[in-house]
Order: structure tokens, then C-alpha cells, then sequence
């Protein structure tokens, strides 16, 4: 059976980042979350979410992802995979996105690169970042502050017990036409990451920590003893 993982980092079709890393293998999906602010509480989502962008320089913690089909015709959705890891991110462009389960594979930026670590085929396949960030979900991630330079942002529908915000891409060559972000109490909970094919992917966190101690060379790159290494650039 073909192993699959997914991940999401950035959605710009010209930059192409959603290319597959090798056949059955797709970049498509991120996200995170951070700590409990009370005094947020009866703020808009809006509000909320930039009060956690400007507070939060890094943050790291748990995450789950849940890959969803949704068929046209019956409007159903339907699971097709799931995942789950750890991150670790500091503003901007740094980042370890690392999923444990079913299979392992790193996605790990230094603010200059991304690699992409497939641990199973112990295969390394970088891409500069450049601009590639973007209008793409991790721009909101792991960017700059200046969101609304990217992004129009505006409140969503209240539901399963969180404000959203929705986000749409100003760039009209982005893989994500749609990204939801749930909040409550002043912390992003969940994430939705729609695309014009169809697919969902969802994402929750917890035991998130905001801005721990990192050391200096936190988010440097070390290619495994043997990996073979691919420029994708």
C-alpha cells in the first residue's frame, strides 16, 4: 500500500509548492494555535486574531489534521486521511512542522529554505522560500504582521462554539480559496483550508505554548546521514 502524507504550507500555483514530493505525495495543509487570553473573550474574531499575531513572535505545541472530501452532488463529506504531530514556529518564516503519525516526514523552514524530509525514503527536497509564502495559510502562520496586505480579512458565522474569521486570498493564483479560522477566548483553535477542488483540510491543536525560549540554531537544517538531496527550485 502507497504511504501518504499531507501537510500545508503555501498556496501559490505559480511557486507551485503543492507539486508532489514524489507520486502519491502532496503538500496540503497547516496550522496552529496559542495559549488562553481571558481578557479576549467577548472579542470579535477579527480582534482576537490580531491580538494573537501581534503577541505572538513563536509558539509551539500539538496538532491534528484531517484531510475532507466534500461531494458536489450530495454535499457529504467524506474522511480521506488523517495525521497528527508537533510544530514549532517564529515569526517570520521559521518553522518545524512535524508529522509523527501514520508516517514520518518534517517540513522545516529556516527563514531562507524549506526542506522537506521524508523519512521513509530518507530523501531531502528543498525550495527557497523567496515570496513563496505569500497569500497562502502560512503567510498567517509563520509571516509578517501585515496580513491585510495578502488577505481580506472579515468576521465569519459563529459555530461548534467558536468565532470565525475568514481570510481570502487577494492573489487570484493561490491553490486556497477560502481559509476559515476559529477562535475562542482569544486563541485560535481551528482551521479550515477549502480549495477549488472539493477538499477540506482541518486542523485543531493543543498543549500549545507561546513564545518559549528557542536556541540559537533552532531552525537550522541538518540533512540526514545518507539522504539524498533535491533542489525543486
Amino acid at each position: 500500500m502507497q504511504k501518504k502524507i499531507t501537510a500545508s504550507l503555501v498556496g501559490n500555483r505559480s511557486n507551485n509548492m503543492f507539486a508532489k514530493i514524489k507520486s502519491g505525495r502532496l503538500i496540503v495543509g497547516l496550522s496552529f494555535s496559542i495559549a488562553m487570553l481571558p481578557s479576549l473573550a467577548s472579542a470579535s474574531a477579527l480582534e482576537q486574531f490580531k491580538s494573537f499575531v501581534t503577541g505572538t513572535q513563536s509558539a509551539k505545541g500539538d496538532f491534528s489534521q484531517q484531510l475532507v472530501k466534500i461531494d458536489a452532488a450530495t454535499k457529504t463529506q467524506k474522511v480521506s486521511s488523517t495525521s497528527s504531530g508537533i510544530f514549532i514556529f517564529s515569526r517570520p518564516g521559521k518553522f518545524i512542522w512535524t508529522y509523527q503519525k501514520p508516517y514520518e516526514q518534517i517540513l522545516q523552514a529556516d527563514g531562507d529554505k524549506l526542506y522537506i524530509y521524508d523519512k521513509d525514503l530518507n530523501q531531502v527536497t528543498t525550495k527557497s522560500l523567496g515570496n513563496a509564502l505569500g497569500s497562502s495559510p502560512a503567510a498567517i502562520l509563520f509571516g509578517s504582521n501585515d496580513l491585510e496586505k495578502n488577505f481580506i480579512l472579515k468576521e465569519g458565522q459563529a459555530k461548534d462554539g467558536l468565532e470565525w474569521l475568514e481570510a481570502t486570498p487577494k492573489a487570484k493564483d493561490t491553490t486556497f480559496d477560502h481559509i476559515g479560522i476559529g477562535l475562542r477566548n482569544g486563541l485560535p483553535e481551528a482551521m479550515e483550508l477549502r480549495d477549488s477542488f472539493g477538499q477540506v483540510s482541518l486542523l485543531t491543536f493543543k498543549n500549545v505554548v507561546r513564545n518559549p525560549p528557542l536556541s540559537a540554531g533552532q531552525f537550522k537544517f541538518v540533512v540526514p546521514k545518507g539522504a539524498d538531496v533535491f533542489d525543486s527550485n
